[in-house]
Protein backbone atom coordinates (compact mmCIF):
# COMPACT_ATOMS: atom_id res chain seq x y z
CA UNK A 1 0.00 0.00 0.00
CA UNK A 2 2.40 2.52 1.63
CA UNK A 3 1.08 6.21 -0.06
CA UNK A 4 -2.46 6.60 -1.16
CA UNK A 5 -3.17 7.69 -4.47
CA UNK A 6 -7.27 8.43 -5.50
CA UNK A 7 -6.76 7.06 -8.60
CA UNK A 8 -5.86 3.90 -7.33
CA UNK A 9 -9.33 3.14 -5.66
CA UNK A 10 -12.36 1.62 -6.32
CA UNK A 11 -15.04 2.04 -4.16
CA UNK A 12 -18.53 -0.17 -4.33
CA UNK A 13 -21.81 0.26 -2.02
CA UNK A 14 -23.10 -2.94 -0.55
CA UNK A 15 -26.91 -2.71 -1.33
CA UNK A 16 -29.07 -1.35 0.40
CA UNK A 17 -26.38 1.00 1.26
CA UNK A 18 -26.09 4.38 -0.33
CA UNK A 19 -24.10 7.35 -0.93
CA UNK A 20 -25.46 9.16 2.55
CA UNK A 21 -27.10 5.57 4.16
CA UNK A 22 -26.77 4.05 6.36
CA UNK A 23 -24.95 6.61 9.16
CA UNK A 24 -24.58 4.14 12.42
CA UNK A 25 -23.46 0.97 11.56
CA UNK A 26 -22.11 1.91 8.27
CA UNK A 27 -19.05 -0.77 7.76
CA UNK A 28 -15.96 -0.52 5.66
CA UNK A 29 -14.19 -3.16 4.09
CA UNK A 30 -10.98 -2.17 3.06
CA UNK A 31 -8.92 -4.87 1.14
CA UNK A 32 -5.58 -4.01 -1.50
CA UNK A 33 -3.56 -5.72 -4.11
CA UNK A 34 0.02 -6.04 -2.95
CA UNK A 35 0.69 -6.78 -6.77
CA UNK A 36 -0.65 -3.64 -8.48
CA UNK A 37 -1.61 -1.11 -4.83
CA UNK A 38 -5.18 -0.87 -5.79
CA UNK A 39 -6.97 -0.44 -2.78
CA UNK A 40 -10.89 -2.16 -2.36
CA UNK A 41 -13.15 -0.13 -0.53
CA UNK A 42 -16.70 -1.52 -0.08
CA UNK A 43 -19.36 0.11 2.44
CA UNK A 44 -22.49 -1.14 3.44
CA UNK A 45 -24.76 -2.29 6.35
CA UNK A 46 -22.60 -5.34 6.53
CA UNK A 47 -19.07 -5.87 6.04
CA UNK A 48 -17.62 -7.99 2.67
CA UNK A 49 -16.49 -11.00 3.77
CA UNK A 50 -15.77 -12.15 0.16
CA UNK A 51 -13.23 -9.68 -0.11
CA UNK A 52 -11.13 -10.99 2.51
CA UNK A 53 -8.42 -13.52 1.99
CA UNK A 54 -8.97 -16.36 4.50
CA UNK A 55 -4.87 -17.11 4.28
CA UNK A 56 -3.83 -13.20 4.73
CA UNK A 57 -6.28 -11.60 6.66
CA UNK A 58 -4.08 -7.77 5.65
CA UNK A 59 -7.88 -6.23 5.32
CA UNK A 60 -8.93 -3.89 7.45
CA UNK A 61 -12.55 -2.82 8.83
CA UNK A 62 -14.43 -0.08 10.12
CA UNK A 63 -18.16 1.06 11.37
CA UNK A 64 -19.47 4.18 12.61
CA UNK A 65 -20.91 4.14 16.38
CA UNK A 66 -22.28 6.12 18.29
CA UNK A 67 -21.14 6.14 22.25
CA UNK A 68 -23.22 6.91 25.43
CA UNK A 69 -23.41 10.70 24.69
CA UNK A 70 -25.12 10.61 21.14
CA UNK A 71 -21.49 11.34 19.56
CA UNK A 72 -20.26 9.28 16.77
CA UNK A 73 -16.76 7.88 16.37
CA UNK A 74 -15.37 5.13 13.48
CA UNK A 75 -14.34 1.65 14.85
CA UNK A 76 -11.14 -0.05 12.97
CA UNK A 77 -10.50 -3.43 13.10
CA UNK A 78 -6.94 -4.98 12.05
CA UNK A 79 -6.55 -8.75 12.46
CA UNK A 80 -2.92 -9.23 14.17
CA UNK A 81 -3.29 -12.99 14.90
CA UNK A 82 -5.74 -15.39 16.33
CA UNK A 83 -2.88 -17.50 17.77
CA UNK A 84 -1.58 -19.31 14.31
CA UNK A 85 1.27 -16.58 14.16
CA UNK A 86 4.40 -17.12 16.22
CA UNK A 87 5.32 -13.78 18.28
CA UNK A 88 7.92 -12.75 15.70
CA UNK A 89 5.19 -13.04 12.68
CA UNK A 90 2.82 -10.74 14.65
CA UNK A 91 5.39 -8.46 15.97
CA UNK A 92 6.14 -7.93 11.59
CA UNK A 93 2.14 -7.70 11.00
CA UNK A 94 1.46 -5.77 13.78
CA UNK A 95 4.40 -3.15 12.62
CA UNK A 96 2.84 -3.14 8.69
CA UNK A 97 -0.69 -2.48 9.90
CA UNK A 98 0.64 0.33 11.92
CA UNK A 99 3.10 1.81 9.18
CA UNK A 100 -0.08 1.32 6.69
CA UNK A 101 -3.08 2.18 8.12
CA UNK A 102 -2.77 6.04 7.00
CA UNK A 103 -2.91 4.83 3.70
CA UNK A 104 -6.23 2.37 5.09
CA UNK A 105 -7.96 5.29 6.16
CA UNK A 106 -7.26 7.67 3.56
CA UNK A 107 -8.73 5.18 1.48
CA UNK A 108 -11.97 4.86 3.15
CA UNK A 109 -12.29 8.32 4.42
CA UNK A 110 -11.81 9.76 0.70
CA UNK A 111 -13.69 7.11 -1.02
CA UNK A 112 -16.56 7.92 1.56
CA UNK A 113 -16.07 11.49 1.34
CA UNK A 114 -19.16 12.55 -0.13
CA UNK A 115 -20.94 11.30 3.17
CA UNK A 116 -19.20 14.42 5.03
CA UNK A 117 -20.97 16.81 3.16
CA UNK A 118 -24.49 15.09 4.71
CA UNK A 119 -22.74 15.10 8.10
CA UNK A 120 -20.40 17.40 8.73
CA UNK A 121 -20.39 16.66 11.99
CA UNK A 122 -18.60 13.03 11.68
CA UNK A 123 -15.22 15.42 9.93
CA UNK A 124 -14.25 16.02 13.90
CA UNK A 125 -15.13 12.32 14.45
CA UNK A 126 -12.50 10.66 16.70
CA UNK A 127 -10.92 7.04 14.58
CA UNK A 128 -9.95 4.56 16.87
CA UNK A 129 -8.26 0.92 15.48
CA UNK A 130 -8.80 -2.00 17.65
CA UNK A 131 -5.66 -4.51 16.86
CA UNK A 132 -6.67 -7.95 17.53
CA UNK A 133 -3.93 -10.52 19.02
CA UNK A 134 -3.57 -13.20 21.37
CA UNK A 135 0.11 -11.33 22.26
CA UNK A 136 -0.87 -9.00 24.80
CA UNK A 137 1.77 -6.62 23.14
CA UNK A 138 -0.07 -6.57 20.22
CA UNK A 139 -3.99 -6.10 21.24
CA UNK A 140 -4.32 -2.89 21.91
CA UNK A 141 -6.85 0.24 20.47
CA UNK A 142 -4.91 3.35 19.29
CA UNK A 143 -6.22 6.77 18.31
CA UNK A 144 -5.80 7.55 14.66
CA UNK A 145 -7.11 10.90 14.61
CA UNK A 146 -10.21 12.21 12.70
CA UNK A 147 -11.93 12.40 8.88
CA UNK A 148 -10.73 15.98 8.81
CA UNK A 149 -7.00 15.37 9.24
CA UNK A 150 -7.06 12.43 6.83
CA UNK A 151 -9.10 14.39 4.17
CA UNK A 152 -6.52 17.44 4.35
CA UNK A 153 -3.49 15.48 4.14
CA UNK A 154 -5.02 14.35 0.85
CA UNK A 155 -5.90 17.71 -0.75
CA UNK A 156 -1.95 18.62 0.39
CA UNK A 157 -0.54 15.57 -1.20
CA UNK A 158 -2.72 16.38 -4.40
CA UNK A 159 -1.68 20.20 -4.30
CA UNK A 160 1.86 19.27 -3.73
CA UNK A 161 1.55 16.50 -6.89
CA UNK A 162 0.29 19.35 -9.39
CA UNK A 163 2.76 21.64 -7.96
CA UNK A 164 5.40 19.51 -9.06
CA UNK A 165 4.22 18.69 -12.42
CA UNK A 166 4.20 22.74 -12.76
CA UNK A 167 0.77 23.32 -12.56
CA UNK A 168 -0.20 26.88 -10.71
Amino acid sequence: MSSFDPRKLSVRYIPPAAIAQPLEGRKYTLTHSDRTAELFLDIGYVWNFEAINPVMRDEVLAEWKMNGQNQFYLMGMAYVDGGEFSKEAADIRFKIFNKEMSTALKGMIYGDRQLYSYYPFLLDAPIYISFDSTYPAYKQIVFYGTPRQYLESIAADQRGTLLSRGYP
